[in-house]
């Protein structure tokens, strides 16, 4: 069985990194851009190498599945890049090459705002996918680029899900019939998204979790064995959206970016700005084997419980990181 997990936004350290070892946690997806343009992501890409010889022993930087076999025989952890945010192809096709040269592995078409190619999930109108987005729809699916939807809306990800010709996918988010959050995927969407053979993650991010902070364990496991009974088993696995030790600060330029001179914290209450607490049974990496035991005892079998730890996600690593062969 692979534990990934297939989304944090952490402030990275030592300490995280031996967290994750820790917590036997095979590979992680971690987001590396949320609204800097191609030259500032490069700066990201730098960093992420020169951590990568720092922690070597902890870290491997991957680019396939293959990498996170030889992260587990070598006891590390293998990390990959994804952008929340299209920002850094900025309006130039053939940057997705380039970033997928680079290391990248997701790109999200919108982040809640309305971008070049998708419509967010704040905006108050969804047109869909738009000239620009087909056409980078269709290189990221020649290169190996994973569509990632997470933050868009509905109209916008099933259009994705629909003009895709490899699977997408939602790699962090949970059913808004569980908990009407804007970040989580309407019956609709999922419908979409699974029926095209795509991925998705459920998270772990108070906003996007029925009671917040105080969401149990029992409730959160028994949301993902509803929705693998709905939709397949072999479509669902873990993307936390773990933001751990990240200042308040930090949220600010999450949801304001450049874009205005005003404050919009998106989710959440204005008045409270900063990261909620995690629920007190996942508060870091230590913690995916509280998820493990609590899918057993919700009903998943042992091979389902492996399936949606990790290992749907690695077959779809495995089929969707290279080149349409």
């Amino acid at each position: 069985m692979y534990r990934i997990d297939c989304l944090q936004f952490a402030n990275w350290s030592e300490q995280i990194f031996t967290e994750m070892r820790d917590g036997g946690v095979d590979a992680v997806h971690v987001t590396i851009v949320y609204h800097e343009d191609f030259r500032e992501t490069v700066a990201e890409f730098s960093k992420w190498n020169r951590w990568s010889e720092e922690f070597g022993h902890l870290i491997l930087l991957g680019r396939t599945a293959a990498d996170i076999d030889l992260a587990r025989s070598t006891n590390r952890t293998a990390i990959f890049f994804g952008f929340q945010n299209p920002s850094p192809i900025e309006a130039d096709i053939d940057l997705v090459e380039i970033v997928h040269t680079l290391g990248a592995r997701f790109m999200q078409l919108s982040y809640n705002n309305q971008s070049l190619l998708a419509t967010g999930c704040y905006e108050d109108d969804d047109p869909g996918i738009t000239r620009m987005g087909k056409e980078v729809i269709r290189e990221m699916n020649r290169v190996g680029l994973v569509v990632d939807m997470s933050h868009s809306a509905d109209r916008s990800t099933i259009e994705a899900a629909d003009l895709s010709e490899r699977p997408i996918a939602v790699t962090h988010a949970n059913p808004h019939a569980w908990h009407p959050a804007l970040r989580n995927k309407t019956d609709e969407v999922i419908r979409a998204v699974t029926g095209n053979g795509g991925m998705m993650g459920f998270s772990l991010y108070p906003h996007h979790l029925k009671d917040k902070s105080d969401c149990t364990l029992e409730s959160f496991c028994q949301m993902v064995y509803n929705a693998a009974e709905t939709y397949g088993v072999e479509h669902f696995g873990l993307g936390s959206d773990l933001c751990q030790n990240q200042p308040d600060s930090i949220v600010t330029y999450m949801r304001v970016g450049r874009w205005t001179k005003g404050i919009d914290y998106g989710e959440g209450s204005a008045a409270a700005p900063g990261f909620p607490p995690q629920p007190d049974w996942f508060a870091s990496n230590l913690d995916f084997v509280n998820i493990e035991r609590g899918l057993g005892e919700v009903g998943f079998s042992d091979d389902d419980v492996a399936a949606v730890m990790g290992d749907n996600w690695y077959r779809f690593f495995a089929e969707n990181f290279g080149p349409v062969s």
